[in-house]
């Protein structure tokens, strides 16, 4: 597959063959799914705390959160679970996506009689009630790089884009197909386009099973409507759809083929949403005025009854999963032992999906193309370019053209210089991967890529543009200020302050990456930064000696010692005033004699390099150890 792409030729390229592409690649869809699922048990542990005069101990508890949940849904069927906030409808829903990553699960699950694996993990889509995706891309352009992510280098990359394009009809998304997809702070496209996006690029990877948290959240009635009706479409091409959806409307509640009600993680009802109404009126649970059918069963699940006289919470909810297990549960364990799941197939025909879609290459390509042309925005946003403009030009003002013979003041501007290298990107790198989380567990749970090959492509993609704005910084404060005004100087000063630039970066990506908590990232970069500048050998040198270890952890302290090495040579002088004379003698010192720089010193020049080298890789390792951190689904 070619490395090299660009999507709006490209596209062009292939529109007269997109039709019957699309064609072929739905045609030689996954094969159908029928999904079942007894007796689903899901627990979580917790702590309780018990009283402290009696017992300081702590006990583990287990919290049921799913309790003994069965059904089945069949190739063309559309399933909907409901339930009150709490009941365990996203858990359910996670849970037949193979994407539980803690607690303890119980029962069985099956996918045409198989357990959930790798080639299952391909042949499902998932879409998470947060719609997230890159606001600064276009929908083709979050499509296509899906596209190239998610399908398998069994497709050339036209393929791979008329595709793309495919799903983008299908889904009515051509009005809006070269709109960014925007955010609350940046507009873009409708909540419904954003949702359709989202089930889009579920649909690239042509899923026999797609499941769907809260589609029609946040979503007016019309547009709710036409979400589902989308993927009514669907299941008429033989996909198995599950969906969890909060309080429909009595329109829609009729479009389900199937229902799911829940309450505090107990099955209530499972069978057809048009059957629903008899089965609770036979034990006598009726809506006392005509009303949306859904709005009736969440009341059933709160344990509200609509009748003469009022009923106890308690007792309604216990009569309902009494009626349940007696005229449901044994009558649904039949009906899955009848049902016969499809004869399993040769396993070299799905050999695809065993391993990656891509080349560790390939992801790596795309992902830098990606991220660059989603965070070239952010990189040189507008308060950005003002806080490294207008800070140079204060700090060229400041120390305007002062010489050698005002050394304390020189001095100070190459500490300022060190300072402002760690403080600006170290600041800027630990929102990087806290903001991206959500993003990274969605992508690696549908395994979109190598962990490996976003980190690196993460670390690639940011380097021309983590360095352009210290570069425009060091440009115009170097010459303003009185400097040593030689290239070999200037270009020695730059080579310093990036190194420390990226060093700092690998600081602030490693704080972000194990924290992921942006307050208290923040915190403890403010704390480390100041820290660092204490220790960086200009506000004291006489620092006692069981303290004095932190400035060789201090990024300031080297990139200040270099800075020293760059302007100064050990045998340089500088005027200090004292006795005159022709001869000069007594009115010049050595620059390796000033407090100062004595305190730091001008030798050792390597060792300070090499010390930051190994920061540079230290701290980025630290942070790829952070990521893998982040839960993502268990192989099988």
């Amino acid at each position: 597959m070619a490395e090299e792409f660009d999507i709006e030729s490209e596209t062009v390229t292939v529109a007269d063959q997109l039709e019957a592409t699309a064609t072929a690649f739905f045609k030689s869809s996954n094969r159908p799914v029928i999904l079942k699922f007894a007796d689903v048990v899901y627990k979580v542990r917790c702590r309780k705390e018990r009283n402290f005069l009696k017992n300081k101990s702590r006990s583990d508890e287990h919290l049921v959160i799913l309790n003994g949940i069965t059904g089945m849904v069949q190739p063309g069927e559309m399933l909907a679970i409901l339930g009150p906030s709490g009941s365990g409808k996203t858990t359910l829903l996670t849970a037949l996506g193979g994407r539980l990553t803690s607690g303890r699960l119980d029962g069985t699950i099956t996918y045409d009689g198989k357990p959930f694996s790798n080639s299952m993990k391909r042949k499902t889509g998932f879409v998470a009630q947060d719609d997230v995706l890159h606001p600064h891309l276009t929908v083709t352009e979050t499509l296509v790089f899906t596209a190239l992510l998610r399908l398998p280098n069994s497709f050339s990359l036209e393929e791979k884009i008329a595709i793309a394009e495919a799903v983008i009809n299908q889904l009515g998304l051509i009005k809006c197909k070269n709109t960014i997809i925007g955010n609350q702070f940046l507009r873009g496209v409708s909540g419904g386009e954003r949702k359709r996006v989202s089930i889009g690029q579920e649909m690239l990877v042509n899923p026999s099973l797609l499941l769907l948290d809260e589609p029609t959240s946040g979503l007016d009635s019309t547009t709710a409507q036409r979400i589902l009706s989308t993927l009514l479409e669907l299941t008429k091409g033989g996909r198995t759809v599950v969906l969890t959806i909060h309080q429909p409307s009595s329109r829609l509640f009729y479009m389900f083929h199937k229902v799911l009600l829940l309450s505090e993680g107990n099955p209530l009802y499972f069978g057809h949403g048009s059957t629903a109404m008899d089965h609770f009126s036979s034990i006598g649970y009726a809506p006392s005025v005509a009303m949306n059918p859904s709005d009736f069963l969440l009341d059933l699940a709160n344990g509200i009854s609509s009748d003469e006289s009022p009923k106890e919470p308690t007792l309604v909810k216990k009569t309902v999963i009494s009626a349940y297990e007696t005229r449901i549960y044994e009558k649904l364990k039949g009906e899955l032992q009848e049902i016969r799941d499809h004869e399993p197939v040769d396993e070299l025909k799905n050999r695809e999906f065993k391993k990656w879609p891509t080349t560790w290459r390939q992801q790596f390509t795309v992902l830098i193309k990606r991220g660059v042309k989603e965070r070239k925005h952010e990189s040189f946003s507008i308060y950005n370019i003002s806080e490294v403009l207008i800070t140079a030009l204060v700090a060229g003002l400041l120390w305007w053209k002062s010489d050698i013979s005002h050394l304390q003041d020189q001095i100070g501007l190459l500490f300022f210089m060190s300072g402002f290298s760690a403080i600006f990107p170290l600041m800027q790198a630990i929102f990087t991967f806290p903001q991206e989380r959500m993003m990274l567990q969605k992508e690696r749970s549908s395994g979109m890529y190598r962990l490996s090959s976003y980190f690196m492509s993460r670390i690639v993609a940011d380097l021309p543009m983590e360095l352009i704005l210290p570069t425009a910084f060091v440009t115009i404060t170097y010459w303003m200020s009185g400097l040593k005004p030689t290239a070999l100087n200037f270009l020695h000063t730059l080579s310093i302050i990036l190194y420390g630039v990226l060093v700092s970066q690998g600081v602030g990506l490693a704080i972000g990456s194990l924290v992921m908590d942006l307050k208290i990232a923040t915190i403890l970069s403010s704390v480390l930064i100041m820290i660092f500048l204490l220790a960086g050998g200009f506000y004291i040198q006489h620092v006692p000696r069981f303290i004095s270890w932190i400035k060789y952890v201090s990024v300031t302290s080297y990139t200040f010692k270099l800075l020293l090495g760059a302007q100064f040579k050990p045998n340089e002088t500088y005027p200090c005033g004292g006795g005159g004379g022709d001869d000069g003698i007594g009115k010049f010192c050595k620059v390796e004699d000033f407090p100062l720089v004595k305190a730091v010193g001008l030798e050792n020049q390597f060792v300070s390099v090499v010390a930051m080298g190994v920061m540079l890789v230290g701290y980025r390792f630290i942070a790829y150890l952070g990521l893998m951190r982040i839960g993502v689904t268990k192989k099988s």
